[in-house]
C-alpha cells in the first residue's frame, strides 16, 4: 500500500484526525460549477489524512478525468497554492521535491537540505532517495554533491547513506573515547578536525550520542552545540547543530524553526509551509507543545498574527488549534 510511508508515529501527536466523510460530490460541485473556492478546498484536504488525500485524489480523477493537483495548481496561486500542493503528495515524494526545489536554479536553499536530511529516520531518507530518483532520474546523491561542497557537502552525503546506528546500545567506554576525540577534534587544538565530528555525530545511534553529550560536557566543560559554534561556521555548522538538536529533541528543533521563519520583520514562508505540511501528520501536538515551552505563546497565535487570508486559514487548521 502506497499509503504506508511515514506512518509509523502514533496518532496521538498529530493535529489532522482521521474522517472518512470526504464530502467529495460537494467538493465537484464547487470546483467546476462555481469556480475555485478556497474555504472548500481547505476544509475538504486540511482535515485529512495522506492516505484520504490519495483517496480523495483517485476519486477525483475517476469522476472527471482529470488530476487535482493540476487542476488546482492552474487555479490557486502564491503560499496558499504551495500548501495545497504539498497536502496532496505522499510525504517522500513531498520531502523529494522540496529537496529539488532547493537545488533548482542559480543558489541552493541549505536550509531546507538540512532541516529534512538531519530529521528523518534511515528508513525515510532511503524511501526519499528511491522517489528522488524515480521522479528526477537522477539519484538524490548526485544532486547533493553537484549542489554543494566541501565539508558540507560531506556531511549531507553521509546522511544520505541512511547508515546511522538505530539500536538502543550504549557502549559506555566507547562514549568516554568519542567525547574525548571530539573534544581533541575542536576546543583542545588549533583548528578543527571536521572528519571527526562526522564520523561521531553522523553514524552513532541516539542513546549513545546523548551519552556522548554528556561526557563532553564533563570533559571539556561546554555543552556540545556550544563548541560546535565556536569552531565551525556557516553551513557546516548549521548541521551539525541541527543533528545534535535533532537527537536531543526534534520537536523542540522544528519548534525552534517555526519561531525564526516567523519572528522580526518578515516570513520565511518556505521554512513555515515545508514543517507545517510535513510534520502536521506526525508530531504537531509535540511542536506546539514545545513552542508554546520554548517561547510562551502559542504556534497558532504566532501563525494567526504572522499571516493573512486564506493562507493563514489554511496554516491554522493544520495548526489543529490554540
Amino acid at each position: 500500500m502506497i499509503y504506508s510511508f511515514y506512518r509509523h508515529e502514533t496518532l496521538k501527536h498529530r493535529s489532522i484526525t482521521v474522517s472518512y466523510n470526504f464530502k467529495l460530490t460537494k467538493f465537484y460541485i464547487v470546483f467546476f460549477l462555481a469556480g475555485t473556492n478556497e474555504a472548500t478546498i481547505t476544509e475538504v484536504l486540511a482535515h485529512r489524512t495522506i492516505a484520504q488525500r490519495q483517496r480523495i485524489k483517485e476519486a477525483f480523477k475517476q469522476s472527471v478525468g482529470k488530476d487535482l493537483a493540476d487542476e488546482l495548481s492552474s487555479e490557486l496561486s502564491g503560499n496558499f497554492r504551495s500548501v495545497i500542493l504539498g497536502l496532496l503528495m505522499l510525504a517522500p515524494v513531498y520531502d523529494a521535491y522540496e529537496l529539488k526545489t532547493a537545488m533548482k536554479g542559480a543558489g541552493t536553499e541549505e536550509a531546507c537540505l538540512i532541516d529534512i536530511l538531519a530529521s528523518r529516520s534511515n528508513a525515510e531518507i532511503r524511501t526519499i532517495n528511491a522517489f528522488y530518483k524515480k521522479e528526477y532520474e537522477k539519484s538524490l546523491e548526485d544532486a547533493v554533491s553537484g549542489d554543494t561542497s566541501g565539508m558540507f557537502k560531506r556531511v549531507l552525503v553521509s546522511l544520505l547513506t541512511a547508515g546511522r546506528d538505530e539500536s538502543d546500545k550504549v557502549d559506555e567506554a566507547q562514549a568516554v573515547v568519542d567525547a574525548k576525540e571530539i573534544y581533541e577534534a575542536g576546543e583542545a587544538r588549533w583548528g578543527t578536525d571536521e572528519v571527526k565530528f562526522l564520523t561521531v555525530l553522523c553514524v552513532r545511534n541516539r542513546n549513545h550520542l546523548l551519552r556522548v553529550f554528556e561526557e563532553y560536557q564533563k570533559i571539556s566543560g561546554k555543552d556540545i552545540e556550544e563548541s560546535i559554534k565556536r569552531e565551525m561556521s556557516g553551513c557546516l555548522e548549521d548541521v551539525f547543530l541541527a543533528i545534535v538538536k535533532c537527537l536531543r529533541n526534534k520537536q523542540a528543533f522544528f519548534a525552534e524553526r517555526l519561531y525564526k521563519s516567523m519572528k522580526g520583520l518578515g516570513t520565511t514562508d518556505s521554512v513555515l509551509i515545508r514543517i507545517m505540511v510535513a510534520r502536521a501528520e506526525i508530531d504537531m501536538l509535540d511542536i506546539k507543545a514545545e513552542f508554546l515551552k520554548m517561547y510562551g505563546k502559542t504556534l497558532y497565535s504566532f501563525i494567526k498574527g504572522d499571516t493573512s487570508g486564506d493562507y493563514r486559514k489554511i496554516l491554522l487548521e493544520l495548526c489543529g488549534g490554540e
